[in-house]
């Protein structure tokens, strides 16, 4: 049996979780979240805590035990207290800044890059080289996290670009002199 998929998820008082049928709509102060879980699961709610069980033990209702139980538990940690994914840049004249809600990049391209959050996300930057996605949704935060990342994704050279905060870049030995034949 899934190990993830048995763990109860506890609800906060402050989030309304409404189950109908395969469909779970999860409310809180963050905002709204709704999931079409697959038929192979089931949600049900007693109290405060919510309970993914499966229909049979089928291989594809194993599969999706896990991972619907956790699908659910992020929707619900989302509303409650939300998500953020951190950016580093690196690299001489490489900055960020917030114009109202876009972010807008100088990244060495002869154009400034803008990328405006979709709903839900907000942008901050810190010290001109430190990017903040947060929102509610955990997929929307890491996607739009990913899209930023790609703008400038970090070289093995020097180590230049956007890497998340914490990212091990693996640097290469560049070029050596000439040799003597």
């Amino acid at each position: 049996m899934s190990r993830i998929g048995k763990r109860p998820i506890t609800v906060p008082a402050k989030v309304q979780v409404t189950i109908d049928g395969t469909k779970v709509l999860v409310k809180g102060p963050k905002g709204e979240l709704s999931r079409d879980l697959p038929t192979h699961v089931t949600v049900s709610q007693e109290g405060e805590t919510l309970q993914v069980n499966r229909r049979d033990d089928s291989r594809t209702s194993r599969q999706m035990h896990g991972l619907c139980r956790t699908l659910v538990a992020n929707m619900v940690e989302g509303v409650s207290t939300g998500f953020q994914r951190r950016l580093e840049i690196q690299g001489v004249g490489y900055r960020a800044q917030v114009q109202g809600r876009n972010l807008v990049m100088n990244m060495g391209y002869s154009h400034q890059v803008q990328i405006a959050p979709p709903d839900g996300i907000q942008f901050a930057v810190e010290n001109n080289t430190n990017v903040i996605v947060s929102g509610y949704d955990k997929e929307v935060v890491g996607n739009t996290a990913a899209k930023i990342r790609a703008v400038r994704p970090p070289e093995p050279y020097k180590g230049k670009g956007i890497r998340y905060a914490g990212e091990a870049v693996r640097r290469k030995a560049g070029k050596t002199g000439k040799s003597k034949k």
